[in-house]
C-alpha cells in the first residue's frame, strides 16, 4: 500500500504513509509555545512516546518565533527522563544564506554551532529575528534513541528569518555520543522565551 492512509498535515493526529513504500508517520504529541523558556518531550509523560516503540522519531517545528532578536535555537538530550539535559555530542553544521536585498549570498560551514564532544545545547539555527513576521520552520530526525549499543544520530533541516532580513537554511547533523537510551529532548533559545510556534513529535514505523 502507498499514499496517504489517514488524514494528517504534519500538525495534528493521524498517520501518513510514504508514497515510496516507506514507513508510516504516527503522530504522538503536539506542544504549542506561548512565552516558554523551553519545551521538552519526555518519554512516559503527558502521552509522550520516546522509546523502543519506533526506531526513528521526527520533530517538526512550525513558525517558531523568538522573544529576543538574533536568538539561537537548539536542543539537548537526556538519558534520565529530563532530570539532566547534558548528553555529549559531536556535530557538523552548514548553512546557506540569501539576503532580501539580493546583496549577500553565502554557503559555508558554521564553526560557531559545531560541537566536539560537548554536553551543551546543540544550536541548529542562529540569529533568528523577532520581527512580527519572522520565524523558524524545520524538522529534526532522531534515530534509534532507545539503543543501548550505538550512538544516537540526528539530522536537522530548517529555514529561519534572520534578524538582518536574510533567509538562512541550516543543515546540522551529528550524534549523541552515548550508549544509554535517550528518553527526553528539550528545545530552547539561547536567551529569552519562545513566544509562539508548534512542536510536533512523530514516530516512524517500518
Amino acid at each position: 500500500m502507498s499514499g496517504i492512509v489517514g488524514q494528517n498535515t504534519l500538525d495534528g493526529s493521524g498517520l501518513i504513509k510514504s508514497p515510496e513504500g516507506g514507513g508510516a508517520w504516527n503522530f504522538i504529541k503536539k506542544l504549542t509555545a506561548s512565552g516558554d523558556s523551553s519545551l521538552s518531550f519526555v518519554d512516559g509523560t503527558d502521552d509522550v512516546v520516546l522509546d523502543s516503540t519506533y526506531k526513528t522519531y521526527v520533530f517538526t517545528f512550525n513558525n517558531i518565533h523568538p522573544e529576543t532578536d538574533n536568538a539561537e535555537f537548539g536542543f539537548n538530550l537526556s538519558v534520565d527522563g529530563g532530570s539532566n539535559y547534558n548528553v555529549t555530542k559531536t556535530s557538523t553544521p552548514i548553512y546557506a544564506l540569501h539576503s532580501e536585498s539580493n546583496t549577500e549570498a553565502i554557503l559555508a560551514y558554521e564553526l560557531g554551532l559545531h560541537l566536539a564532544q560537548a554536553t551543551g545545547t546543540q544550536y541548529f539555527q542562529e540569529q533568528l529575528g523577532n520581527d512580527n513576521d519572522h520565524s523558524l520552520s524545520g524538522y529534526l530526525h532522531l534515530f534509534n534513541p532507545s539503543s543501548t549499543t550505538f550512538v544516537k544520530h540526528f539530522i536537522y533541516v530548517g529555514n529561519g528569518a534572520k534578524g538582518a532580513n536574510h533567509s538562512t537554511n541550516f543543515f546540522v547533523s551529528g550524534y549523541g555520543n552515548t550508549t544509554s537510551a535517550v528518553n527526553a529532548i528539550e528545545f530552547r533559545p539561547d536567551g529569552g522565551n519562545i513566544d509562539a510556534g508548534d512542536f510536533c513529535l512523530y514516530g516512524i514505523s517500518s
